[in-house]
Protein backbone atom coordinates (compact mmCIF):
# COMPACT_ATOMS: atom_id res chain seq x y z
CA UNK A 1 0.00 0.00 0.00
CA UNK A 2 1.68 3.30 -1.08
CA UNK A 3 1.85 6.12 1.47
CA UNK A 4 -0.08 8.94 1.00
CA UNK A 5 2.15 12.31 0.69
CA UNK A 6 1.72 15.15 3.39
CA UNK A 7 0.00 17.78 1.93
CA UNK A 8 -0.46 21.85 3.27
CA UNK A 9 -2.84 20.36 5.74
CA UNK A 10 -0.56 17.83 7.31
CA UNK A 11 1.63 21.10 7.75
CA UNK A 12 -0.91 23.47 9.36
CA UNK A 13 -1.92 20.50 12.00
CA UNK A 14 1.24 19.51 13.07
CA UNK A 15 3.00 23.06 12.78
CA UNK A 16 0.07 25.66 13.46
CA UNK A 17 0.30 25.87 16.72
CA UNK A 18 4.03 26.77 16.86
CA UNK A 19 3.40 29.34 13.95
CA UNK A 20 1.08 31.16 16.56
CA UNK A 21 3.34 31.08 19.19
CA UNK A 22 5.95 32.49 17.36
CA UNK A 23 4.01 34.95 14.64
CA UNK A 24 0.36 34.57 16.22
CA UNK A 25 0.21 38.66 17.20
CA UNK A 26 0.70 39.93 13.14
CA UNK A 27 -1.52 37.10 11.49
CA UNK A 28 -4.61 39.55 10.57
CA UNK A 29 -8.05 37.65 11.19
CA UNK A 30 -7.78 36.57 8.15
CA UNK A 31 -4.77 35.08 7.76
CA UNK A 32 -6.20 33.05 11.46
CA UNK A 33 -9.45 32.26 9.56
CA UNK A 34 -7.54 30.41 6.51
CA UNK A 35 -5.24 28.22 9.21
CA UNK A 36 -7.90 27.23 11.38
CA UNK A 37 -9.92 26.26 8.31
CA UNK A 38 -7.65 24.57 6.00
CA UNK A 39 -6.58 22.63 9.50
CA UNK A 40 -10.23 21.38 10.19
CA UNK A 41 -10.86 20.82 6.43
CA UNK A 42 -12.24 16.78 5.64
CA UNK A 43 -11.75 16.32 9.48
CA UNK A 44 -14.52 14.95 12.27
CA UNK A 45 -14.09 19.17 12.86
CA UNK A 46 -16.71 19.86 10.28
CA UNK A 47 -18.72 17.18 10.16
CA UNK A 48 -19.99 14.47 7.01
CA UNK A 49 -21.68 11.87 5.59
CA UNK A 50 -21.59 8.08 5.87
CA UNK A 51 -21.78 6.86 2.67
CA UNK A 52 -22.33 3.45 0.70
CA UNK A 53 -21.92 2.34 -3.05
CA UNK A 54 -25.22 1.61 -4.82
CA UNK A 55 -23.27 -0.99 -6.71
CA UNK A 56 -20.96 -3.11 -4.98
CA UNK A 57 -21.86 -1.63 -1.04
CA UNK A 58 -18.80 -0.15 0.16
CA UNK A 59 -19.07 1.85 2.95
CA UNK A 60 -17.20 5.15 3.55
CA UNK A 61 -16.89 8.17 5.90
CA UNK A 62 -16.72 11.76 3.97
CA UNK A 63 -15.95 14.59 5.82
CA UNK A 64 -16.93 17.95 4.33
CA UNK A 65 -14.84 20.55 3.09
CA UNK A 66 -13.95 23.94 4.54
CA UNK A 67 -14.58 25.23 1.15
CA UNK A 68 -12.12 28.30 1.93
CA UNK A 69 -10.61 29.25 -1.59
CA UNK A 70 -7.48 28.93 0.07
CA UNK A 71 -7.23 25.66 1.03
CA UNK A 72 -5.80 23.26 -1.87
CA UNK A 73 -8.37 20.72 -1.25
CA UNK A 74 -11.09 22.53 -2.02
CA UNK A 75 -10.33 23.71 -5.24
CA UNK A 76 -10.64 20.90 -7.84
CA UNK A 77 -14.37 20.89 -7.36
CA UNK A 78 -14.57 24.93 -7.10
CA UNK A 79 -12.33 24.59 -10.25
CA UNK A 80 -15.05 22.12 -11.96
CA UNK A 81 -18.26 24.26 -11.00
CA UNK A 82 -16.48 27.53 -12.65
CA UNK A 83 -15.42 26.20 -15.90
CA UNK A 84 -18.57 24.24 -16.45
CA UNK A 85 -20.19 27.79 -16.15
CA UNK A 86 -17.50 29.44 -18.59
CA UNK A 87 -18.00 26.70 -21.00
CA UNK A 88 -21.11 29.07 -22.74
CA UNK A 89 -18.54 31.89 -23.12
CA UNK A 90 -15.50 30.48 -25.56
CA UNK A 91 -15.16 31.31 -28.63
CA UNK A 92 -14.02 29.34 -32.00
CA UNK A 93 -11.04 31.67 -31.93
CA UNK A 94 -7.09 31.38 -30.91
CA UNK A 95 -6.42 32.90 -27.39
CA UNK A 96 -3.54 34.72 -26.04
CA UNK A 97 -2.28 35.04 -22.59
CA UNK A 98 -0.92 38.13 -21.47
CA UNK A 99 0.92 38.30 -17.71
CA UNK A 100 1.93 41.90 -15.99
CA UNK A 101 3.86 41.88 -12.94
CA UNK A 102 4.51 44.51 -10.34
CA UNK A 103 8.08 45.15 -10.20
CA UNK A 104 9.67 43.86 -6.66
CA UNK A 105 9.72 47.17 -5.26
CA UNK A 106 6.31 47.57 -4.89
CA UNK A 107 5.68 44.23 -3.37
CA UNK A 108 6.63 45.29 0.22
CA UNK A 109 4.22 47.83 -0.29
CA UNK A 110 1.28 45.80 -1.75
CA UNK A 111 1.56 43.37 1.26
CA UNK A 112 0.78 46.21 3.65
CA UNK A 113 -1.88 47.30 1.20
CA UNK A 114 -3.98 44.29 -0.46
CA UNK A 115 -6.65 45.55 -1.40
CA UNK A 116 -6.03 48.82 -2.50
CA UNK A 117 -2.69 47.45 -4.26
CA UNK A 118 -4.02 44.86 -5.90
CA UNK A 119 -7.06 46.91 -7.08
CA UNK A 120 -4.80 49.25 -8.44
CA UNK A 121 -3.59 46.56 -10.54
CA UNK A 122 -6.54 45.22 -12.29
CA UNK A 123 -7.81 48.42 -12.75
CA UNK A 124 -4.50 49.59 -14.13
CA UNK A 125 -4.37 46.17 -16.34
CA UNK A 126 -7.62 46.36 -17.87
CA UNK A 127 -7.01 50.02 -18.71
CA UNK A 128 -3.94 49.29 -20.61
CA UNK A 129 -5.47 46.90 -22.50
CA UNK A 130 -8.75 48.08 -23.50
CA UNK A 131 -6.99 51.47 -24.90
CA UNK A 132 -4.24 49.96 -27.02
CA UNK A 133 -6.46 47.41 -28.21
CA UNK A 134 -9.49 50.67 -29.24
CA UNK A 135 -6.36 52.38 -31.32
CA UNK A 136 -6.52 52.16 -34.73
CA UNK A 137 -2.97 51.55 -35.11
CA UNK A 138 -2.86 48.30 -33.11
CA UNK A 139 -6.30 46.65 -33.62
CA UNK A 140 -9.24 49.28 -33.35
CA UNK A 141 -11.35 46.95 -30.88
CA UNK A 142 -13.64 46.35 -27.89
CA UNK A 143 -11.93 43.29 -26.68
CA UNK A 144 -13.03 41.04 -23.79
CA UNK A 145 -10.98 38.80 -21.56
CA UNK A 146 -10.32 37.25 -18.13
CA UNK A 147 -7.88 38.23 -15.72
CA UNK A 148 -6.81 36.08 -12.55
CA UNK A 149 -4.74 37.51 -9.36
CA UNK A 150 -1.82 35.51 -8.47
CA UNK A 151 0.85 36.81 -5.70
CA UNK A 152 2.98 34.58 -5.12
CA UNK A 153 6.31 32.66 -6.84
CA UNK A 154 7.16 29.60 -7.18
CA UNK A 155 9.32 29.78 -3.96
CA UNK A 156 6.27 31.60 -1.86
CA UNK A 157 7.37 34.73 -1.82
CA UNK A 158 5.25 37.78 -2.55
CA UNK A 159 5.18 38.48 -6.09
CA UNK A 160 1.92 39.99 -7.46
CA UNK A 161 1.15 39.58 -10.79
CA UNK A 162 -2.26 39.19 -12.82
CA UNK A 163 -2.70 36.13 -15.83
CA UNK A 164 -5.15 37.72 -18.54
CA UNK A 165 -6.57 35.40 -21.19
CA UNK A 166 -7.60 37.47 -24.23
CA UNK A 167 -9.88 36.49 -27.65
CA UNK A 168 -7.41 37.12 -30.75
CA UNK A 169 -9.85 39.95 -31.70
CA UNK A 170 -12.63 42.00 -31.06
CA UNK A 171 -15.92 43.86 -31.95
CA UNK A 172 -15.08 46.65 -34.18
CA UNK A 173 -15.94 50.47 -32.84
CA UNK A 174 -18.99 50.78 -34.89
CA UNK A 175 -20.03 47.48 -33.21
CA UNK A 176 -21.14 46.08 -36.02
CA UNK A 177 -18.62 43.05 -37.25
CA UNK A 178 -15.38 41.19 -35.53
CA UNK A 179 -12.00 42.33 -36.27
CA UNK A 180 -9.52 39.41 -36.02
CA UNK A 181 -6.00 40.34 -34.37
CA UNK A 182 -3.24 39.06 -36.77
CA UNK A 183 -1.80 35.49 -37.15
CA UNK A 184 0.16 34.36 -34.00
CA UNK A 185 0.42 38.48 -32.77
CA UNK A 186 -2.20 40.52 -30.39
CA UNK A 187 -0.61 43.68 -29.12
CA UNK A 188 3.02 44.49 -28.58
CA UNK A 189 4.39 44.14 -25.40
CA UNK A 190 6.53 47.07 -25.30
CA UNK A 191 3.44 49.31 -25.78
CA UNK A 192 1.59 47.61 -23.21
CA UNK A 193 4.14 47.94 -20.74
CA UNK A 194 5.02 51.71 -21.06
CA UNK A 195 1.30 52.04 -20.81
CA UNK A 196 1.03 49.95 -17.83
CA UNK A 197 3.67 51.37 -15.91
CA UNK A 198 1.76 55.09 -16.44
CA UNK A 199 -1.33 54.09 -15.17
CA UNK A 200 -0.41 52.02 -12.37
CA UNK A 201 1.89 55.16 -10.86
CA UNK A 202 -0.58 57.64 -11.85
CA UNK A 203 -3.49 55.46 -10.00
CA UNK A 204 -0.96 54.77 -7.08
CA UNK A 205 -0.01 58.60 -6.47
CA UNK A 206 -3.85 59.29 -6.53
CA UNK A 207 -3.92 56.70 -3.87
CA UNK A 208 -1.35 58.06 -1.84
CA UNK A 209 -2.70 61.83 -2.33
CA UNK A 210 -5.99 60.55 -0.78
CA UNK A 211 -4.93 58.94 2.30
CA UNK A 212 -5.79 55.20 0.90
CA UNK A 213 -1.81 54.29 1.57
CA UNK A 214 -0.84 52.96 4.75
CA UNK A 215 2.74 52.41 5.47
CA UNK A 216 4.12 50.42 8.90
CA UNK A 217 7.54 49.16 9.69
CA UNK A 218 10.50 49.24 7.49
CA UNK A 219 7.57 51.65 5.12
CA UNK A 220 6.83 53.88 8.27
CA UNK A 221 9.25 56.76 6.31
CA UNK A 222 7.06 56.39 2.84
CA UNK A 223 4.07 58.23 4.92
CA UNK A 224 6.09 61.89 4.31
CA UNK A 225 5.54 62.98 0.80
CA UNK A 226 8.96 64.09 -0.05
CA UNK A 227 10.50 60.52 0.85
CA UNK A 228 7.25 58.68 -1.33
CA UNK A 229 8.32 60.89 -4.13
CA UNK A 230 12.12 60.03 -4.00
CA UNK A 231 11.02 56.13 -3.83
CA UNK A 232 8.63 56.40 -6.74
CA UNK A 233 10.46 58.31 -9.14
CA UNK A 234 12.82 55.40 -9.99
CA UNK A 235 9.98 53.39 -10.72
CA UNK A 236 8.53 55.62 -13.64
CA UNK A 237 12.29 54.79 -15.44
CA UNK A 238 12.20 51.36 -14.81
CA UNK A 239 10.90 48.54 -17.20
CA UNK A 240 7.87 47.03 -16.23
CA UNK A 241 7.85 43.25 -16.77
CA UNK A 242 4.28 42.63 -19.63
CA UNK A 243 4.77 38.86 -20.91
CA UNK A 244 2.32 37.51 -23.92
CA UNK A 245 2.74 33.79 -24.13
CA UNK A 246 2.66 32.23 -27.70
CA UNK A 247 -0.89 31.70 -28.65
CA UNK A 248 -3.17 28.92 -27.91
CA UNK A 249 -5.91 26.95 -29.69
CA UNK A 250 -9.51 27.94 -28.95
CA UNK A 251 -12.63 26.22 -27.34
CA UNK A 252 -11.54 22.67 -27.62
CA UNK A 253 -7.88 23.86 -24.99
CA UNK A 254 -8.95 26.91 -23.44
CA UNK A 255 -11.08 25.78 -20.47
CA UNK A 256 -7.89 22.78 -19.61
CA UNK A 257 -5.26 26.36 -20.16
CA UNK A 258 -7.94 28.28 -17.74
CA UNK A 259 -7.72 25.41 -15.12
CA UNK A 260 -4.27 26.20 -14.41
CA UNK A 261 -4.68 29.41 -13.63
CA UNK A 262 -8.65 30.35 -11.83
CA UNK A 263 -8.61 28.36 -8.57
CA UNK A 264 -4.52 28.35 -7.72
CA UNK A 265 -3.29 28.45 -4.26
CA UNK A 266 0.34 29.72 -3.14
CA UNK A 267 1.34 26.08 -3.71
CA UNK A 268 -0.53 22.70 -4.37
CA UNK A 269 -0.72 19.29 -2.05
CA UNK A 270 1.30 17.59 -5.35
CA UNK A 271 4.52 19.67 -4.37
CA UNK A 272 5.11 19.36 -1.02
CA UNK A 273 7.64 16.09 -1.08
CA UNK A 274 7.93 15.92 2.95
CA UNK A 275 7.23 17.06 6.46
CA UNK A 276 8.81 16.27 9.57
CA UNK A 277 11.54 17.57 12.07
CA UNK A 278 9.90 21.31 11.98
CA UNK A 279 10.63 21.50 7.81
CA UNK A 280 8.70 21.30 4.50
CA UNK A 281 10.36 20.66 1.95
CA UNK A 282 8.96 21.20 -1.78
CA UNK A 283 9.76 21.53 -5.49
CA UNK A 284 9.54 24.47 -7.63
CA UNK A 285 11.37 26.13 -10.48
CA UNK A 286 13.78 28.36 -10.76
CA UNK A 287 13.05 31.13 -13.17
CA UNK A 288 15.94 32.68 -12.82
CA UNK A 289 18.00 29.31 -14.04
CA UNK A 290 15.88 29.03 -16.91
CA UNK A 291 13.00 26.84 -14.83
CA UNK A 292 15.29 24.15 -13.74
CA UNK A 293 13.30 22.10 -11.44
CA UNK A 294 14.63 21.81 -7.77
CA UNK A 295 13.52 21.51 -4.29
CA UNK A 296 13.48 23.74 -1.24
CA UNK A 297 13.16 23.01 2.21
CA UNK A 298 12.21 25.71 4.71
CA UNK A 299 11.20 25.68 8.28
CA UNK A 300 8.07 24.72 9.21
CA UNK A 301 6.88 27.99 10.46
CA UNK A 302 8.49 30.01 7.89
CA UNK A 303 6.65 27.84 4.99
CA UNK A 304 3.08 28.59 6.60
CA UNK A 305 3.97 32.19 7.07
CA UNK A 306 5.04 32.50 3.27
CA UNK A 307 1.88 30.89 2.98
CA UNK A 308 -0.24 32.87 4.59
CA UNK A 309 1.26 35.91 2.89
CA UNK A 310 -0.95 35.21 0.06
CA UNK A 311 -4.27 35.07 1.92
CA UNK A 312 -6.57 37.74 0.12
CA UNK A 313 -8.66 40.37 1.68
CA UNK A 314 -12.48 39.15 2.65
CA UNK A 315 -14.47 40.05 -0.49
CA UNK A 316 -11.89 40.48 -3.10
CA UNK A 317 -12.80 39.55 -6.24
CA UNK A 318 -9.24 37.90 -7.69
CA UNK A 319 -11.00 36.88 -11.11
CA UNK A 320 -12.60 39.24 -12.97
CA UNK A 321 -14.21 39.74 -16.55
CA UNK A 322 -13.57 42.81 -18.44
CA UNK A 323 -14.69 43.95 -21.77
CA UNK A 324 -17.74 42.34 -23.84
CA UNK A 325 -16.40 39.03 -21.34
CA UNK A 326 -17.28 41.33 -18.36
CA UNK A 327 -20.46 40.34 -15.82
CA UNK A 328 -23.17 42.71 -17.15
CA UNK A 329 -24.88 41.53 -19.58
CA UNK A 330 -22.29 39.15 -20.83
CA UNK A 331 -25.10 36.53 -22.80
CA UNK A 332 -26.13 38.85 -24.77
CA UNK A 333 -23.22 40.12 -25.66
CA UNK A 334 -21.16 37.09 -26.28
CA UNK A 335 -24.06 35.60 -28.37
CA UNK A 336 -23.38 38.94 -30.78
CA UNK A 337 -20.02 38.24 -31.09
CA UNK A 338 -20.35 34.67 -31.70
CA UNK A 339 -22.83 35.97 -34.72
CA UNK A 340 -20.30 38.03 -35.88
CA UNK A 341 -17.75 35.22 -35.70
CA UNK A 342 -19.96 33.25 -38.22
CA UNK A 343 -20.30 35.71 -40.68
CA UNK A 344 -16.71 36.08 -40.64
CA UNK A 345 -13.48 33.66 -41.16
CA UNK A 346 -12.57 33.29 -37.53
CA UNK A 347 -8.55 33.43 -36.38
CA UNK A 348 -7.19 29.78 -36.91
CA UNK A 349 -5.92 27.80 -34.17
CA UNK A 350 -2.23 27.89 -33.79
CA UNK A 351 -1.21 25.64 -30.73
CA UNK A 352 -0.89 21.69 -31.28
CA UNK A 353 -3.15 19.93 -29.21
CA UNK A 354 0.37 18.05 -27.76
CA UNK A 355 0.49 20.80 -25.78
CA UNK A 356 -2.53 20.57 -23.58
CA UNK A 357 -2.17 17.59 -21.46
CA UNK A 358 -5.71 15.21 -21.12
CA UNK A 359 -6.92 16.31 -18.15
CA UNK A 360 -10.43 15.40 -16.66
CA UNK A 361 -13.26 17.61 -17.99
CA UNK A 362 -15.15 20.35 -15.74
CA UNK A 363 -17.87 18.44 -13.78
CA UNK A 364 -16.21 15.34 -13.48
CA UNK A 365 -17.96 12.61 -11.08
CA UNK A 366 -16.35 13.23 -7.76
CA UNK A 367 -18.88 9.97 -6.56
CA UNK A 368 -17.43 7.32 -8.20
CA UNK A 369 -16.62 4.75 -6.03
CA UNK A 370 -13.17 3.94 -5.58
CA UNK A 371 -13.41 0.26 -5.36
CA UNK A 372 -15.75 -1.12 -8.08
CA UNK A 373 -15.29 2.50 -10.09
CA UNK A 374 -18.97 1.93 -11.59
CA UNK A 375 -20.73 2.56 -8.65
CA UNK A 376 -21.48 5.52 -6.69
CA UNK A 377 -21.02 6.82 -3.49
CA UNK A 378 -24.71 7.49 -2.08
CA UNK A 379 -25.08 9.02 1.46
CA UNK A 380 -26.78 6.93 3.85
CA UNK A 381 -26.05 9.14 7.56
CA UNK A 382 -25.64 12.08 8.59
CA UNK A 383 -22.42 13.21 10.57
CA UNK A 384 -22.03 15.74 13.01
CA UNK A 385 -19.56 18.22 13.47
CA UNK A 386 -17.54 17.51 16.38
CA UNK A 387 -16.67 20.27 19.06
CA UNK A 388 -13.08 21.31 18.31
CA UNK A 389 -11.42 24.27 19.78
CA UNK A 390 -9.12 26.05 17.75
CA UNK A 391 -8.20 29.11 20.56
CA UNK A 392 -4.95 27.55 21.56
CA UNK A 393 -3.52 28.59 17.97
CA UNK A 394 -3.27 31.83 19.38
CA UNK A 395 -3.58 32.04 22.48
CA UNK A 396 -0.40 34.37 23.33
CA UNK A 397 -0.55 35.61 26.57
Amino acid sequence: MTRQRPGVADVFRRYGASFAQSHGKSASSAQRKVLRDIICCRTAALGGHKQKCDRCGHEQISYNSCRNRHCPQCQAAARARWLEAREQDLLDVAYFHVVFTLPAEIAPLALQNKRAIYGILFRAVATTLQTIARDPKHLGADIGFLAVLHTWGQNLHHHPHLHCVIPGGGVSLDGLHWIPCRQGFFLPVKVLSRMFRGKFLSYLQRAFERGDLGFHGQLAALADSQAWRRWLTPLHAKAWVVYAKPPFGGPRQVLRYLARYTHRVAISDQRILSVGDGQVTFRWKDYARGQAKARMTLGATEFIRRFLFHVLPKGFVHIRHYGFLANRDRARKVATVKQFLQQATAMPCTAPPSEFPAEPPPGSDFHCCPRCHQGHLVDVAKIEAQPWSSTFLFNTS
